[in-house]
């Protein structure tokens, strides 16, 4: 074999490693995290603000990687060619195509980006550096390629950087986190947890308010002794006061003002003016979100508000707890009553209170009702059915079976769902 002959094969061994390179990088650099690596820059690290210096002109980094890409695979392949038809004559340009089809489906493309792919983050720091300096001493070329490109697009009707997302930013963080949690990486409760952080925008006040069906309130016309008995059998600080009827309610009792109501009278009740130590009540619409909610219980610096419909009628109340529990789940006090709306059966099924919240089951179970058209499961049920059911009906709806126990009235008291054979899928967290 003549010298020249060993310096053509050093050439296209050299080639090779370069386009295993410019694969490595093209791949490593367009699958990294973000995130993680912007919080790397943060840190001080110079290669990760490189890399993200690199993927702001994305377009530009791309066409210098395959432009290098396709020079040295080119190169590689004229070379390979040209020996083997001095080595075998005509065949040779054959055995160059397959011995350079190998090489390149090998060593060239999968090989180098399975190993991109696995470790995209550490992969892109090490090629920052060298695809940055490729980018420069490309650029004005480049620029011109990018012009052209985005020349053909138009005329396809595509402009480049303008389309919007398919998903939002929320929607895509709580499919990583969904992701991570279906790969184990992920605990359920902080899944919940910070699914339920990204629902307070779309949350309102009128989804985790309590009900004035489950209220507690007192009559402020009664005597003093008996507002005294009535607050302390309730297990709430906050008591509403009303005048004349339920609805018409005059201020907010707090238990420790009645104390020291008390405690100022010497323990003689009728000396107590109720009204005197009653907070004036707050009225928010049932339509504000949740996350504005939370700023304004944070700005009044407030616990307690109640809700209101567009005509001004009392729906129900809400707490700074109410909305904390949409993100860390159930929080429970020694003067908590016990109420096990959500009672799994051995078969798999589950009875269910009518007044559980749909979210409340869903994070218990794991499941993903829909609650955008009600907010408890009985709300669902109804709205399923199009009308009232009677005991003992049952509908078949989203994958479960519902099947109506009890019922008060116009209320349905109790459910039993049942899944139909099968995994539930993924619960939207929160």
């Amino acid at each position: 074999m003549l010298f020249e002959d060993w310096i053509a094969l050093a050439f296209v061994l050299f080639c090779i490693v370069l386009a295993f390179f410019f694969s490595a990088s093209e791949t490593a650099l367009t699958a990294f995290s973000r995130a993680r690596m912007l919080q790397m820059e943060k840190s001080g690290n110079r290669r990760a603000a490189l890399v993200n210096r690199l993927i702001e002109t994305r377009e530009r980094m791309i066409g210098a990687i395959l432009t290098g890409n396709n020079v040295v695979n080119i190169a590689a392949s004229a070379v390979t060619t040209g020996l083997l038809l001095s080595w075998f004559g005509d065949v040779g340009v054959l055995y160059a195509t397959v011995i350079m089809t190998v090489l390149t489906v090998v060593f060239t493309e999968v090989l180098p980006k399975t190993l991109a792919i696995n470790a995209p983050d550490r992969v892109a720091l090490l090629a920052a550096r060298p695809i940055g300096i490729l980018v420069r001493i490309f650029g004005p070329m480049l620029v011109g390629i990018e012009g052209l490109v985005r020349w053909i697009l138009k005329l396809f009707g595509m402009r480049v950087g303008t389309d919007q997302a398919f998903l939002s930013a929320q929607e895509e963080l709580r499919g990583a986190v969904d992701l991570l949690h279906h790969e184990g990486s992920v605990e359920k409760s902080d899944r919940d947890m910070f699914g339920g952080l990204l629902d307070l925008r779309e949350l309102t006040v009128s989804d985790v308010m309590v009900h004035r069906t489950e209220m507690v309130t007192v009559n402020a016309d009664e005597p003093p002794e008996e507002v005294v008995r009535a607050v302390m059998l309730a297990e709430f600080t906050r008591i509403p006061l009303w005048r004349e009827t339920p609805e018409n309610i005059v201020g907010i009792l707090h238990a420790k003002d009645l104390l020291r109501a008390i405690q100022s009278s010497d323990g003689d009740l009728e000396k107590i003016d109720i009204m005197a130590i009653t907070l004036p009540p707050w009225f928010v619409p049932d339509i504000r979100p949740l996350s504005e909610q939370l700023k304004a219980f944070r700005r009044r610096k407030t616990h307690f508000a109640l809700v209101v419909d567009e005509y001004g009628e009392v729906e129900g109340l809400v707490t700074l707890e109410d909305i904390l529990e949409e993100i860390v789940g159930d929080i429970s006090d020694e003067h908590d009553v016990p109420v096990p709306g959500v009672r799994p059966q051995p078969d798999g099924s589950v009875n269910v209170d009518g007044a559980v919240p749909i979210r409340d089951l869903n994070r218990v179970m794991d499941w993903s009702l829909p609650d955008a058209e009600a907010t408890t499961v009985a709300g669902l049920v109804i709205h399923e059915a199009r009308s009232i059911p009677d005991v003992g009906q049952s509908f078949t709806f989203h994958g479960f079976r519902f099947n109506v126990l009890r019922k008060s009235r116009n209320r349905i008291t109790a459910l039993r769902i049942t899944p139909l054979g099968r995994k539930p899928p993924l619960a939207k967290a929160g």
